[in-house]
């Protein structure tokens, strides 16, 4: 197969907006997949060479694209920049550039998909001295032989932005559409297939065969599954009118989910709510499941807290984030930022599937598999409830000790992977609100290509300016709809006293409310403090540098909690 035939259908795909259309269009061409030599490639419909699972990445950077491009060329790097400030798109780059080669490209050969899938895939094996020469090479291979518009592919695939408007729901619906004849039916069962899978050519080659195959897709300990997500209330009231009376409450923890797997040989691997494999760097947690919990293989659904060694009091997200992307001293990170596990749910237990299996019976099953180990493991903390009131004083006490809020849990309820269902629901008091000044931006790309969409905000201490986060959401894509990326871009300019690649420095004048969720010690910023899940909630161009939060709001602002327990009590 043709790597054109690939593009033809990206370009086909990238021209409507239609759902309907995209479908159609994306289910002729599965039906010609299907004769192809290997199901894997339905993974370029996504932009991948690898299941979503797969931890495995590209590692090209923007620097070594405009690299390769400018080798592939003959032009320079320097041109190249240029160019793409103009373009903001790396892949209509690709495309000006070497659409215009003429007789260097008669002699190259027409690229398959498998040399395509084989050159892309060896990217993400190479490691250590010569690294980033072997990886060149490769794309340069590829660029020499493309055409404009494959090369325009290439080098969106590598930088992970396809551009095409395939989501998952796309893909889903085009699949019932070219193997069903009942497509509508069938939707909810490739749904139901790839949140057990979470690989594509799975689904994929299943699909083609039939729904008896389709039925034979299970879950598989070792291999990440997307987990079961909470909607978000505020109101009591409003948590037992959709989870209905009684229902189980448990605290909802300040840390971060993983899931414990163990397969029937013994290997144990954890990976978060977002597929990442994160075994090596928790070999803590590795040895503790080990040596505690007893059973042949399992799925947990758990939440991992760190806590301070000394005063065994309960660390902040962002303390024990640390250990999820630090990679090197591990045995030091151990140490210093020990975690407990709190299991909460289990999906598989020796060999047998539990996401049928009533809520109240998988939480039986975890008091019996799981013994407490203070400061170690245990079963998440628990009561069960019809009463309003002792609900609410639940949840006030959660959040005097540190937690974040509650879980409210439907106690018949199955448990369904990758999906907000109401069958759980978390309740914990709403984000705030600061003016902060914007100190340094980022370009974006994409549909974003050419907009500063990315801010580093600040409070001020005295004169001087503290970083307190970033924040990239909030703002309109359209102008007519409120402060736009390209008003904010606008603004912005005129500010900007130093530039580094796609970072800029601005001149501490332009003021936002930041909306959050709660304010953290950290050390990734000047201030000492980071915002989580910071976005902006307007432009304030009535306010000044002078009128923004001081170090002294932010300090009082991450005790909001307290704070919160006080004004409700």
């Amino acid at each position: 197969m043709q790597y054109l035939e690939f593009v033809t259908l990206y370009e086909k795909l990238a021209s409507t907006t239609k759902r309907l259309e995209k479908t159609s269009i994306l289910s002729e061409f599965l039906k010609k997949l299907k004769k192809q030599d290997d199901s894997q490639w339905v993974y370029l419909l996504k932009g991948r060479v690898f299941p979503e699972y797969d931890p495995r990445e590209f590692g090209i950077s923007d620097r070594l694209t405009m690299k390769a491009i400018a080798k592939a060329s003959g032009s320079t790097e320097e041109h190249i920049f240029k160019e793409y400030r103009k373009i903001g798109d790396f892949g209509e780059l690709a495309e000006t550039f070497l659409g215009k080669r003429k007789q260097s490209t008669l002699f190259s050969s027409k690229l398959t998909v498998k040399k395509v899938f084989e050159n892309l895939k060896n990217l993400a094996e190479f490691e250590g001295k010569g690294t980033v020469e072997k990886k060149l090479s490769l794309i340069t291979e590829l660029l020499n032989s493309a055409t404009g518009k494959e090369a325009k592919y290439i080098v969106r695939t590598l930088l992970n932005d396809l551009r095409i408007g395939v989501a998952d729901g796309v893909l889903r619906d085009a699949l019932a559409e070219a193997f069903f004849k009942d497509k509508e039916e069938m939707k909810n069962k490739i749904e139901s297939s790839y949140d057990l899978a979470n690989d594509y050519a799975v689904v994929f080659e299943a699909a083609s065969k039939g729904e008896k195959e389709l039925d034979k897709i299970t879950i598989n300990p070792g291999r990440p599954m997307k987990v079961m997500l909470p909607i978000k209330v505020t109101e009591i009231e409003e948590a037992f009118r959709i989870c209905g009376k009684p229902a189980a409450i448990e605290h909802k923890y300040d840390g971060f989910r993983v899931i414990i797997n163990k397969d029937e040989k013994g290997n144990i691997s954890l990976f978060t709510r977002r597929l990442e494999n994160v075994t090596k760097q928790f070999p803590d947690i590795v040895k503790l499941i080990k040596e505690e919990v007893k059973a042949k293989s399992f799925i947990l659904d758990t939440e991992v807290v760190g806590y301070d060694p000394k005063t065994k009091k309960s660390m902040p997200f962002e303390a024990v984030s640390q250990r999820i992307k630090r990679k090197h001293d591990i045995d030091r990170l151990q140490k210093s930022l020990p975690v407990e596990v709190n299991v909460f749910d289990i999906v598989y237990l020796n060999e047998k599937i539990l996401t049928h299996v009533s809520f109240i019976e998988r939480r039986k099953l975890i008091e019996k598999l799981i013994k407490e180990i203070k400061y170690k493991i245990r079963p998440s903390m628990q009561f069960i409830t019809d009463n309003e009131e002792k609900a609410l004083t639940f949840y006030k006490e959660a959040l005097k000790s540190g937690e974040e809020g509650i879980m409210i849990k439907k106690l018949d309820a199955p448990y369904h992977p990758g999906r907000r269902v109401g069958y759980i629901v978390k309740m914990k008091p709403d984000a705030a609100d600061l003016d902060l000044v914007i100190v340094k931006a980022e370009y974006g790309s994409g549909k974003r290509a050419g907009w500063l969409t990315s801010y580093t905000v600040a409070c001020k201490e005295g004169d001087n300016f503290l970083e307190v986060g970033k924040v990239s959401s909030g703002l309109k894509e359209k102008e007519e709809e409120g402060t736009s990326y390209e008003e904010m871009t606008k603004l912005l300019k005129p500010l900007i006293t130093e530039e580094k690649g796609k970072e800029v420095k601005i001149k501490p004048k332009l003021v936002v409310s930041v909306k959050y969720q709660n304010i953290q010690g950290s050390p990734s910023y000047n201030s000492g403090y980071a915002m989580r899940f910071p976005r902006i909630t307007h432009y304030r161009p009535d306010r000044k540098p002078y009128d923004i939060a001081t170090l002294e709001d932010i300090k009082k602002e991450s005790k909001k909690a307290k704070s919160y327990i006080k004004s409700i009590a």
